[in-house]
C-alpha cells in the first residue's frame, strides 16, 4: 500500500514539545491554542472538558486532543499521578484534513497500543534522564509516537464515515493518497477509480458513502488546503497554481474565490493581518 501519510506530512508540519514528565497532583488547566498528548503512566486522574464527559483514568493510558480543546486534569486529594504531557500540532489550524477528521479526544489504554511499546519505553527512559539533548530527544520521540498513533488510528478506525474511514479502506486509500501526493495531476473520476482498482460507478458511490463527499469535492478542498499552505510559505500565485493543478493564476483565483470567498492575495493579506494582530497583543 502507498504511504498514506507522506502527502499529508509533506504539506503539514507535525510537531511536539514535551513540557511535563513526572509527578502530578492537584489540578491543571490546559488551554493553549494547539493540541495535546498526555501519557498517564499512573493514575487516577479525572479529565474534564467541554468536548467530552468527565473521564476517570485509572490505568496507564494515552489521552489525545488533536485540536484546540480546553481541558483540565484533576488528581484525587492525597493522590499523586504520573504523567508525561506534550503540546502537539498536526496542522489543524492550517486545514490538515486528517487532523480535522479525528475525534475531539481519544482515550486509549497503553495495553491496547503494543506496537507503540518500544517508542514509549525509550520516551519514558529519556524523560527520566538529565542528559545532553534531553529536550530535543523527547520531543522527536513524541513526534514519532504521533506518527505511530496516526498509523494505528488509520488501521483500526472505528469511524463509519470521513477521511479516517477512507484511509482505512485499502482501495479508497490508494485514490486518496494519490490525490494527497500529486494534487497537480489532472485527476478524472476514471483515473481515481483506476487507482482504487474499482469501476467508475462503484468508486464514486463507495467514496461518497465512506468519506462523506464526492471525489471531486475532496480533491478541490485538498487543492485549496495545499494552496493556502504554499501561499503562507511565500510562494508566488503562479507557482501555487502550477503546484495544485490549475492552468494559470487566473484559474486558481477563480477556484479560490469560489471556495474561500476571496482572491488568493486578499486571503493571504487577511491571514498576515490576523497574525500581526495576534503578535502585537501577545
Amino acid at each position: 500500500m502507498a504511504d498514506r501519510l507522506a502527502g499529508l506530512l509533506q504539506h503539514y508540519t507535525l510537531s511536539a514539545r514535551v513540557f511535563h514528565s513526572g509527578a502530578f497532583c492537584g489540578q491543571h488547566h490546559y488551554a493553549a491554542p494547539h493540541g495535546y498528548v498526555h501519557l498517564v503512566r499512573r493514575g487516577p486522574i479525572t479529565a474534564r472538558s467541554s468536548v467530552h464527559a468527565d473521564v476517570l483514568v485509572t490505568e496507564p493510558s494515552l489521552l489525545f486532543y488533536p485540536r484546540v480543546a480546553s481541558h483540565r486534569f484533576i488528581a484525587a486529594p492525597g493522590e499523586t499521578a504520573d504523567l508525561l504531557c506534550a503540546e502537539v500540532d498536526l496542522g489543524a489550524s492550517a486545514g490538515n484534513p486528517l487532523a480535522m477528521a479525528l475525534p475531539s479526544m481519544l482515550l486509549i489504554p497503553l495495553a491496547d497500543l503494543p506496537g507503540l511499546g518500544p517508542t514509549l519505553a525509550l520516551l519514558f527512559a529519556e524523560a527520566e534522564r538529565e542528559q545532553c539533548g534531553r529536550q530535543a530527544a523527547i520531543d522527536r520521540l513524541c513526534e514519532l509516537l504521533l506518527i505511530q498513533l496516526l498509523r494505528f488510528l488509520m488501521d483500526r478506525s472505528a469511524a463509519q464515515t470521513g477521511l479516517l474511514a477512507g484511509l482505512a479502506d485499502p482501495k479508497l486509500a490508494r485514490a486518496i493518497t494519490a490525490m494527497h501526493d500529486a494534487p497537480q495531476t489532472p485527476w478524472s473520476l476514471e483515473a481515481l477509480a483506476a487507482q482504487a482498482g474499482m469501476s467508475r460507478a462503484r468508486f464514486a458511490a463507495a467514496f461518497k458513502d465512506t468519506v462523506g463527499v464526492t471525489p471531486g469535492d475532496y480533491l478541490a478542498d485538498w487543492r485549496m488546503n495545499v494552496s493556502c499552505t504554499l501561499l503562507k510559505q511565500g510562494r508566488p500565485v503562479s507557482v501555487v497554481a502550477d503546484r495544485v493543478g490549475y492552468g494559470s493564476p487566473n484559474a486558481l483565483a477563480r477556484a479560490f474565490r469560489a471556495r474561500m470567498g476571496c482572491a488568493p492575495r486578499e486571503w493571504l493579506a487577511q491571514v498576515r493581518g490576523e497574525v500581526a494582530l495576534s503578535d502585537s497583543s501577545a
